[in-house]
């Protein structure tokens, strides 16, 4: 087996910034104790969480630090034999890229509790785009919304990778998926993955969605944040359950909230964050199977190498994505 360098490239976070802040430098490789498995990152996907961390945004952060909070690639060394070398696993969560170092680089060690292993030939690519954005998806979609075969659902974010991620699972039960963006241009993104009622977000979409279905859907998945959400509650039929996930804009409290006022009779919230654990290696395996045999299609709009982070982020930040964004180190 070819011998592990003892130093990497990696994009570090010495203090919040523009994207400019992410700097590639050489760093030492992380050396893998007990419990932890040192991983070749093939590739990693970006996430909106990191962008909060870039801003200074997110709580608990220590700097100098390296983000990500997922990285895709195989097992170099793996003191504690949980997994073997060779093997090719998903990281995400538990604190990368916040407590300990994450993904954006050519190496990570994170704890063995955070991967998910699995075996496939879909290109580094592809499988960079998938682990966090079907944990999220996923886990909304059962934690979160109990979501049941043939029921409505409504995607408020509907173009983000998680929300895309969501339509194709979504579909995949047979519901009837309603999905908003704010651009007319990106409706036909929707539809190419199944979405049958594509919406451009005027800020009314409830009224939008009550045409279809004038009670209102079963179950809304909110990715956008606390803007949308009061709109997203009235799209809801009562006993439907609005599911909030995300936070695209940036906005994720709600200032002098009074339930009775603010949720409409019956409609239910509830809310979804969650960890490698609520993504079973089945789903995963099972997901990129159907990938595979082109049953579902995982939606990326762009791929960048390690030296182009800072144009990644800004990407990100502006909100130029349609899907997932994705890099090779």
């Amino acid at each position: 087996m070819t011998e592990t360098p003892t130093s990497m490239r990696a994009a570090v976070l010495d203090a919040p910034g523009p994207p400019e802040a992410l700097q590639v430098r050489e760093v030492a490789v992380p050396v893998p104790e007990p419990g932890q498995v040192l991983i070749k990152v093939e590739a990693f996907g970006l996430n909106r969480s990191e962008l909060h961390t870039r801003l200074g945004l997110a709580d608990g952060v220590t700097f100098p630090r390296v983000l990500g909070i997922e990285a895709t690639g195989v097992v170099v060394d793996c003191p504690g034999g949980e997994l073997a070398p060779g093997a090719r696993v998903a990281a995400l969560m538990g604190g990368m890229g916040r407590t300990f170092d994450g993904g954006y680089a050519e190496y990570t060690c994170v704890p063995v509790r955070q991967t998910v292993p699995f075996t496939s030939d879909l290109d580094w690519v592809t499988l960079g785009a998938v682990p966090e954005m079907l944990q999220t998806s996923y886990g909304s979609l059962t934690v979160g919304l109990d979501a049941q075969p043939g029921q409505s659902i409504l995607i408020r974010g509907g173009t983000s990778s998680v929300g895309m991620a969501t339509a194709v699972l979504a579909r995949r039960l047979d519901m009837t998926v309603f999905s908003t963006t704010r651009n007319p241009e990106r409706a036909e993104a929707l539809r190419e993955i199944g979405v049958q009622h594509p919406l451009v977000d005027d800020g009314d979409v409830a009224a939008q969605v009550r045409r279809h279905i004038p009670g209102g859907v079963d179950t809304a998945l909110e990715l956008v944040g606390t803007p949308t959400l009061p709109d997203t509650l009235r799209a809801t039929r009562v006993h439907g359950v609005v599911c909030f996930t995300g936070m695209l804009s940036n906005q994720w409290t709600v200032h002098d909230f009074y339930p009775i006022e603010y949720l409409p009779r019956g409609v239910r919230l509830t809310a979804y964050g969650g960890d490698a654990s609520d993504l079973p290696p089945e789903v995963l395996q099972e997901f990129l199977d159907a990938v595979a045999a082109g049953q579902a299609k995982v939606p990326i709009h762009q791929t960048y190498r390690l030296d182009q982070i800072a144009e990644a982020h800004a990407d990100m930040e502006a909100g130029r994505a349609t899907g997932k964004l994705v890099v090779l180190p």
